[in-house]
């Protein structure tokens, strides 16, 4: 058969069949009294073994050993194709993830591009410095999308990058909180413990609502941080959350703080000093715990703690006692100028009896 009709026929082009020629991989066997190449049917067949191995990706010197090689064996080769193809394949999902960031920022030049494209290589680098600057020399009038930013929130563990990333998230606008939102979902408790921080700083009742259910992660610090951030939206529901912060610590003080706040409606200031009170009983005998108990009493409105705080500068635990007398120099000299107690006190020998328990389930969810 000549290499006209083996051209039509097999589907290589005469043009490839000679490089085949030149480079000794499929060689015809006979030749016309032209001096035209003819192939012969075991010719065609080695043709079409060249084509099949060509569409794994093997290089034609590879196929050549394959083909002529006696002692070689495909496994290692196909394996090393198969690494190969994979390290394509993220090479080209990555790209398109890329260009799905630029188009998701909808630049409308390609100065705007480029811009994205600097971004995303500043946020890929292996330096946290790098990373941060990248952040930080975002213009007010360059386009970023809001998702690329939360999704970078959730993989980033520098907590200086972290924190300008949070902070570019509150500037975006767009919706981020959907996509930081999924992070609450993981199984890694560094990407929910991300994603927390995170919706703390923004705003809406999107954000709130994740938040809100944060508070039953399994994670105590994931629950810390959700209660900090409900109270200071002025969520009710935060309340049990903030009184085990202050228990538990860290963050005990901003947490007696955002109770103050909390217990200036009248609904919630006798369940919220019960509350502090019943946790003096049960720890009775951790001096740590009693004095930051102590210590929030003072962040109470008015002198609703003041019965309580007299009771406790008689305490056992000389620390407690000193830091309660003291307060109650303070809150005496208080309602001495005119300020009296809006509120019933609840007392260590006898807690203030409210018939709705205090639970999460009890919150409205609404603000204080």
């Amino acid at each position: 058969m000549l290499i006209g009709e083996v051209a039509h026929r097999s589907g290589v082009s005469a043009r490839m069949l000679r490089h085949y020629d030149a480079l000794g991989l499929v060689r015809p066997t006979g030749r016309t009294v032209g001096g035209y190449r003819e192939y012969s049917p075991e010719d065609i067949r080695r043709i079409f073994h060249v084509e099949g191995l060509r569409s794994l990706g093997l290089s034609l010197s590879q196929i050549g050993r394959a083909l002529d090689g006696p002692g070689f064996t495909p496994s290692g080769l196909v394996g090393d194709l198969i690494r190969k193809t994979e390290e394509r394949l993220s090479r080209e999902r990555e790209l398109l993830e890329r260009l799905r960031r630029v188009d998701a920022a909808e630049p409308s030049d390609w100065q705007d591009v480029l811009r994205i494209v600097e971004l995303l290589h500043g946020l890929g680098s292996q330096s946290a410095a790098r990373r941060q600057q990248a952040v930080l020399a975002l213009a007010d009038d360059v386009p970023v999308p809001a998702e690329l930013l939360a999704e970078a929130v959730l993989t980033e563990s520098d907590p200086n990058v972290a924190g300008a990333l949070r902070w570019a998230l509150t500037r975006a606008g767009g919706d981020g909180v959907a996509r930081v939102a999924s992070g609450m979902a993981s199984e890694d408790v560094d990407v929910r413990r991300r994603a927390v921080l995170a919706l703390a700083e923004l705003p809406g009742d999107e954000a709130t609502a994740v938040l809100t259910d944060a508070l039953e992660d399994p994670d105590a610090t994931v629950r810390r941080h959700a209660a900090l951030a409900l109270g200071a939206r002025g969520v009710t529901r935060a309340v049990p959350g903030l009184v085990g912060t202050v228990v538990e610590g860290p963050n005990d003080v901003e947490a007696a703080e955002l109770l103050g706040t909390l217990a200036r409606d009248a609904d919630w200031a006798d369940r919220i000093m019960s509350a502090l009170v019943d946790e003096f009983t049960a720890h009775a005998a951790n001096s740590a715990v009693r004095i930051r108990l102590t210590q929030a009493l003072a962040e109470m409105p008015g002198t609703i703690a003041l019965d309580t705080l007299r009771q406790l500068a008689h305490d056992d635990d000389r620390a407690v006692a000193l830091i309660a007398s003291a307060l109650v120099e303070t809150l005496e000299a208080r309602s001495d100028d005119g300020a009296s107690s809006p509120h019933r006190c609840g007392t260590l020998s006898a807690p203030y009896s409210d018939p709705r328990p205090l639970r999460p389930s009890d919150a409205t969810g609404e603000g204080g």
